[in-house]
Parts: C-alpha cells; structure tokens; sequence
C-alpha cells in the first residue's frame, strides 16, 4: 500500500476540487505542497509579497466565478495575507487560503513563528478551521471550497500545522470526497414576487441596483430581459459593473445621483446596503423611498434600511420569477417620462464633460488619461482600477461591457490592489487585455510585483496617473504625507524588473505609448505626469454633479 504525506494530500486534494493555479511565497511547512501540486499540474505564481497572493487570487475568482487559491507559509507569512484576505470578506469574494502553521505537537511552546492563525482569520472570513490529523486533509479542504460560496460568498482559511504536512499515511486510509457542487438556484417566495411586482407597478420613478450577487449567480441575461421588459433604469455597485453592457439604453451612469435622489421605490437584487450605496438612506435617497430587496443572504436583507419586501433567493433565479410575473403588468410607457429625465440628464452631464476629457493641457488631466485608455480598451478588456483621485476619474469615464472585467479598491477601500489585481486577471484569462489604472501613491505598495508578472510572462500593461502624491492637492494648503517625488522614474523601474516602461508628459503621447506597451508583449508601466491638482469628486458614481 502507498505511503503518503500530508503535503502530498493537500495537492491531491486541491487537484480534486478542480483547482489549476495557485498564488503563493514559498516558505516553510509549506514547500511540499508545492512540490506535489507542480507536479500533478498545477500552475504555481509566486508573488514577492503574500498580500499579492491574496489579491490575485481574488482577481482570479473574479474572472472566473471559480475561488481562488492562495497560501502563505507558517507566521508572518500567513499574516501577511490578512489585509487580502479582508479585503476579499468585505467584497463577498470566494477565496481559499491555505497557512503553514508551526508544530501543533509543541503548541503553546513559543515554538518558531507560531501564532494562533486561525483566530487572527476567523474574524475576517466565513470559515476558519485547523486540521490535526493528516488522513482527515481532503475533507477540511472540500468543506473549505463549499463553505466559500454558500448564501454570500467569501473567503475561507484552513491552517496547516507542519507536523500534520509531514505525517505518513497509508492512502487507503483517506477518502476524498467529491468536489464541492455549485450553488443552489433557490427561488423566491412566488408571493413576496407577485408584491414585488405590484408595488412597481405603483412607482413613478422606479431604479434597479445591482451588486455582484448578479455575477456570481450568473444573471446578466436575466437581468437585462427584466430591464428591457419594464423600461426600469438600471445602476450597479463599482464592483458589479459590466453585467448589462454600459452602452445600453438603459444605463444612465451619469444621471445616477439624480435617480437615486429622486427614486420613489428601488429594486436592490445581489448587493447589500453598505456604504457604497450610502445604505439606501437620505440624503441620497429620499426619506420615504420603498425598498425591495433580493438576496441568497437573509441577514443582508432589511440591514440598516428596513425593506419593505424582502425576498431570499437566487439572484437569477428570482430574476426570472420577476420577469414572468411582470409580463403584461409592467408597462415601460409609464416610466417613459422618468427615463426621459434620467436621459436628459445623462447626456448634459456627458457633454460637461467632453472639454477636460480632450483637453490638450500640461500637466495632463487625468481625465485625458482616462479618455486615452478608455479608446485604447478592447470591449470584452479586463479594467482595473486603484488610487484616490484616478478611482473617481475613471468611474466617471471608463464603462464596461462584460460581468465581472471591472475591478478596483472595493467597498473595503484597500489601496496596493491594482497591480497583484491584474496578474490574477491575466493568469485566469491570458487571452485578454488586462489594463491598470494606478495613482503613483497606490502603485507604490506593491509596484515589486512587477518582478512577479514578468517571471510568470503576465503582460499587463500599467498606466500611472502620477499626479506626485497621494490624492489630488490644493495649492498652498500643507496636507501632512501626501507629496512623492515628481521625478520618480517608475518606468525605470519596470525597466530594471524585466518589463517595458514609458515616461509620457504630453497628452499627444498617452495613445502611441499605450500602442508600444502592447506591442513589447512584456509587462509594462506608463508613466504619465498628470496635474497635481486635478480633484475629482470624492462620492462613488455621483459624475460631473
């Protein structure tokens, strides 16, 4: 009979669960497992930084709708994947991280860079657990990807003592269960539906406002049916853009503070009241605006705002309920006057903003460069987005046409994503372009990685907004720690990593540049000068109000 470790049953076991690609930094107790998972065929990217490895693999399920997987080796290295791993909780992203943990034969010792890792990830995932009996691997690591996705997805981690990876068992001692099954498409209450429907039928100004509940249930034709069949208005969080193509009639991004303002009754299907949509409160909402509210997560439903119908379900499921039952009660005529508004609106505040987005100025507006990337992007290209004031001027400028190819900072607000963001984009879709938009401040974090996407041949093509601080200034005001050096060659060093890097501080530029960057097949940075103080609005989605 074999004779096998537990590090050789963590490959196996992630092998199983369909696992191809990994994201991690070597280190003990956990080189094993990268050894064996190599060798049955799993792609293993190593990152200079274990919060890299957090955040790729966040990209990669993203992307994918698959978790991601990430591990860190024993102490500070798994702790060096918190803030990620936070980052992933508060965004609802399935993600697995695996952690080496000291010897549990000698827990409580002071043993070499132990810490109790498990309590420092239960607060910041929806499961955490430590195996202690090697034959018993396979199941803790199923239990793991299931518990990932569930009524709201988010991250899992399973610690992984080094005394339990080197144990020998008999393999015909271990069971591997089969791999964790998708999501069950519950539906909604058919009579909650049928109210749901009765009370937009009452509203004059009706919106719909999405999250990422849409992506992960896989609901952009189901939602899109709906909006076409009612005429309703249609807005999404940051990070649930792109479920409906942004160039639809329907997607009014620019009338978005006027609709949410004015709205009498909103439709919020897959996302939670948290900051980002301001909790459905005033002022940005009206004091008496009714909620409906659709989601797999019952305890998201009636947080902060109370709904007036809630409804727990599938998100694409329900859609489809809503759809049937709406046919022939759901008139678009009726909401014909609203939509006229949102659109008038729309295209005012469109044309305000077409001068800044030509305009020929040095320093460059940001928003020159939002307008350059935004001709650059292919329409099916993955966008990433990470800084203060370039966040706000891209939103305002850049759409997207696809679920899922939108990325950024999140409703956590981590800065440093961008780039590790981008590899785990381009190691699950190499076939796509995966453009970044980095303030110089947020690239700084983790602008090492650029080592990591050249390794692993990850062209990704940076452009830096290097407006020389962190956010945008105000001339003659002191803002303690904002200023960076205005001649920091980042494009040097992408140079000095393996990558192509450009220095661009003339708008004319920006393009040609962005033609070479694709053109090297390398990872690249574009280094453009941009106005240090060029402010942007500082609320999500609120553009050129």
């Amino acid at each position: 009979m074999a004779i096998v470790r537990g590090n050789d049953l963590v490959a196996k076991a992630l092998k199983n669960e369909g696992v191809n690609t990994l994201f991690y930094l070597m280190g003990g107790p956990t080189d094993g497992i990268l050894r064996e998972s190599i060798k049955l065929g799993i792609r293993a990217i190593d990152v200079r930084h274990e919060q890299a490895a957090a955040l790729a693999a966040h990209a990669w399920s993203r992307v994918t709708g698959q978790a991601g997987v990430c591990m860190g080796c024993s102490g500070p290295g798994t702790t060096n994947l918190v803030t990620g791993i936070a980052n992933a909780f508060t965004d609802a992203c399935p993600v697995v991280a695996l952690g080496g943990s000291s010897l549990w034969r000698r827990h409580g010792w002071e043993d070499f860079q132990e810490i109790d890792q498990v309590a420092v990830m239960q607060p910041i995932t929806k499961w955490a657990d430590r195996v202690l009996e090697a034959k018993k691997i396979p199941e803790y690591i199923n239990t793991a990807f299931r518990k990932a996705f569930g009524t709201r997805p988010g991250p899992v981690y399973l610690d992984l003592p080094g005394d339990v990876l080197y144990a020998k068992v008999e393999e015909s001692e271990v069971t591997y269960p089969p791999p964790a099954p998708p999501t069950p498409r519950n539906p909604g209450d058919p009579d909650l539906v049928k109210k749901a429907v009765e009370l937009l039928q009452k509203a004059e100004h009706p919106v719909i406002v999405t999250g990422t509940g849409i992506i992960w249930s896989q609901a952009s034709s189901e939602l899109q049916e709906f909006v076409e069949l009612t005429g309703i208005p249609f807005f999404t969080t940051p990070q649930g853009r792109g479920v409906i193509p942004e160039d639809h009639p329907m997607a009014l991004l620019a009338a978005r503070s006027l609709a949410f303002r004015e709205a009498d009754v909103v439709l919020s299907i897959g996302t939670r009241p948290n900051w980002v949509i301001s909790h459905f409160l005033p002022p940005r909402f009206s004091e008496g605006v009714k909620l409906i509210a659709v989601n797999t997560n019952p305890d998201d439903i009636g947080h902060v705002k109370a709904a007036e119908i809630g409804i727990v379900g599938d998100a694409k499921t329900v859609l489809k309920q809503l759809t049937e039952e709406a046919q022939g009660k759901l008139n678009p005529k009726k909401v014909a006057s609203w939509v006229d508004k949102l659109r008038q609106k729309d295209a005012a505040s469109q044309e305000r903003a077409e001068s800044t987005l030509n305009s020929d100025q040095v320093p460059i507006h940001p928003l020159r460069v939002c307008k350059e990337i935004r001709d650059f992007l292919d329409r099916d290209a993955i966008f990433v987005v990470d800084g203060h004031e370039t966040l706000n001027f891209a939103r305002q400028s850049i759409r997207t046409y696809v679920p899922g190819h939108r990325l950024n900072s999140g409703s956590f607000g981590c800065m440093g994503v961008g780039l590790p963001l981008g590899i785990g984009a381009k190691a699950a879709k190499p076939d796509k372009q995966v453009v970044v938009l980095h303030g110089d401040g947020s690239f700084g974090i983790n602008a090492i990685n650029l080592d990591t996407a050249a390794r692993h041949n990850l062209p990704v093509i940076t452009v830096i907004s290097n407006n020389s601080g962190w956010a945008g200034g105000v001339e003659g005001d002191v803002i303690p720690g904002r200023d960076l050096a205005p001649s920091t060659r980042y494009d040097k060093l992408a140079e000095a990593l393996g990558c192509y890097g450009e220095y661009v501080d003339k708008p004319e530029d920006i393009r040609p540049a962005l033609e070479r960057a694709a053109a090297s097949g390398k990872p690249a940075v574009i280094n453009v000068i941009t106005d240090p103080y060029a402010l942007s609005h500082t609320m999500d989605f609120q553009p050129y109000e």
